[in-house]
């Protein structure tokens, strides 16, 4: 890895913290040794380097292709541990990509709504982890993430800080599909995962996930 990835990861808890304060639930929860699929609600730019640095797992980081645009957060994204996904679809590139790591014992960090909600409430989900997990049988590490909503706005945290809360779940195992899901088990196991995301929340951050596991059948 990158002297940006073991940086950034530092660098990341002195920047939050004039702003908030950083509390990081269910660590006894995390496997010993990787690879997991780690999936966590997103509502802040922030969120990805914060999940990174609050699991002490050696992982990488699917994040939005549009970073790559631009030389300077290319450099520090790619370096930090990231590689690009095109949102809206399925990106086999990128499901390739997070493959290799998995099968290299990396952890891979990936946020299912493929976007952050402009609500703070969960959105619905793409396909992704699921054909991942189904793929590699590999274990899902549930993780949910409330309070980055509040960053939008750093006066206001300067001068009241915000409470960010990294909550991870147990991780469980999907069963095995070698990747040949039909739809509606595709769309079963998503909801799983997003079922489990939903469960670490509070209500009020649940969304079209409210209802749980099956609140999108």
């Amino acid at each position: 890895m990158h002297w940006v990835y073991y940086f950034g990861r530092v660098l990341i808890r002195i920047l939050v913290f004039p702003f908030a304060n950083w509390e990081v639930k269910g660590r006894e929860n995390v496997p010993g040794k990787g690879p997991v699929l780690i999936v966590c609600n997103h509502l802040h730019i922030a969120d990805p380097p914060i999940v990174a640095a609050s699991i002490k797992l050696k992982s990488v980081i699917m994040a939005k292709e549009e970073l790559w645009h631009n030389i300077w957060s290319r450099y520090w994204v790619k370096n930090f541990g990231a590689f690009p996904v095109r949102r809206g679809g399925i990106d086999r590139e990128a499901i390739r990509q997070a493959e290799n790591w998995l099968c290299q014992g990396v952890s891979l960090i990936m946020f299912p709504e493929g976007t952050r909600s402009s609500t703070a409430q969960l959105q619905p989900a793409f396909p992704g982890a699921a054909l991942i997990a189904a793929r590699l049988g590999a274990p899902v590490l549930p993780v949910a993430i409330t309070g980055t909503d509040k960053l939008n706005n750093l006066l206001r945290c300067l001068r009241h800080r915000a409470r960010i809360t990294v909550t991870i779940g147990r991780p469980f195992s999907p069963p095995s599909a070698d990747g040949k899901l039909t739809r509606d088990q595709r769309n079963r196991l998503m909801n799983e995962i997003m079922g489990k995301i939903a469960a670490l929340l509070p209500p009020e951050y649940r969304g079209v996930y409210a209802g749980g596991e099956n609140a999108r059948d």
